[in-house]
């Protein structure tokens, strides 16, 4: 997860580099999934598995899902400060925990429950000195929506995977993703591809390499360990996209995104101590 959350940060700090040099967002999508397809190919035959898996309804619906929470979140990404895009992004167990109970029934626990209270808090800390027509902090309200729809997706979208990762191999999980993104991004942006220089053709592989970094971890991580125990380790990509956002785009977050970024990890740690004391406490009886 460490890894996988390393990887993630670098990826979106190539994105924006590429956004800032007039890449267009789907273009930014399509290099990083035909990268994603050729690595996910190779792995799979190593591997010895099929590359269209078992479960393909599924593994087709991850895709979709994952096509359009990555345009949302790299939406957030090229408009947002990059470590206030990365908060949003970490807003998913909100809605993971209210898609678990309008879809499954599944009642939230207690420490479900306040991991949500402190991250919508954190949120609206985050929000607030826009809500307040405070002129020093201009929020881009479209971005903030398209975040919090990357959020949704994501929540989703680990779902799924938690549900595949148990029959099916991770590399071929991961391939469904840019298959569908390779066509949709084609279909919806190809007239506003522009030919990159040398340098940005490095750029837009290291998105698709970084990704591929990140999606693999997170998936073997999601096969070998507590699902919360993996998802809490994720939550230091915040810290290395405010490292990457300050050293590369001299970006300094606003006292507003200190404050919501505490909430938002406060609620993780809880979730995680609380659930792993009620474990315990289910093993003692």
């Amino acid at each position: 997860m460490l890894m996988s959350a390393l990887g993630f940060a670098i990826m979106g700090a190539l994105v924006k580099v590429a956004g800032a040099q007039g890449i267009p967002l789907m273009q930014i999508i399509l290099v990083r999934a035909v990268v994603s397809v050729l690595l996910s190919l190779h792995d799979i035959r190593r591997a010895g598995r099929h590359p269209l898996g078992d479960r393909r309804g599924w593994l087709l619906a991850r895709g979709v899902v994952g096509f359009l929470s990555l345009s949302c979140v790299y939406y957030a990404v090229l408009h947002l400060p990059y470590a206030q895009a990365t908060l949003l992004q970490y807003l998913h167990p909100v809605f993971t925990a209210l898609l678990a109970y309008l879809l499954l029934r599944e009642v939230p626990g207690v420490p479900t429950v306040v991991c949500v209270i402190l991250s919508l808090v954190g949120l609206a800390a985050m929000l607030a000195p826009a809500v307040l027509a405070d002129a020093s902090h201009p929020l881009d309200w479209a971005a903030i929506l398209a975040g919090l729809c990357g959020a949704f997706g994501s929540g989703l979208a680990y779902a799924i995977v938690r549900k595949l990762a148990t029959t099916e191999h991770p590399s071929v999980i991961v391939l469904y993703f840019p298959m569908v993104c390779v066509p949709a991004a084609t279909f919806l942006g190809w007239r506003d591809f522009v030919w990159p220089t040398a340098d940005l053709w490095l750029v837009l592989l290291g998105v698709g390499v970084f990704t591929q970094v990140g999606q693999l971890g997170l998936t073997k991580a999601m096969q070998t360990d507590a699902a919360s125990r993996a998802a809490s380790l994720s939550y230091v990509q915040i810290v290395f996209a405010g490292i990457l956002g300050w050293v590369f785009f001299a970006e300094v977050p606003a006292t507003a995104t200190y404050i919501g970024a505490t909430f938002i990890l406060a609620g993780a740690l809880t979730n995680v101590l609380l659930h792993n004391r009620q474990q315990r406490r289910a093993l003692r009886q």
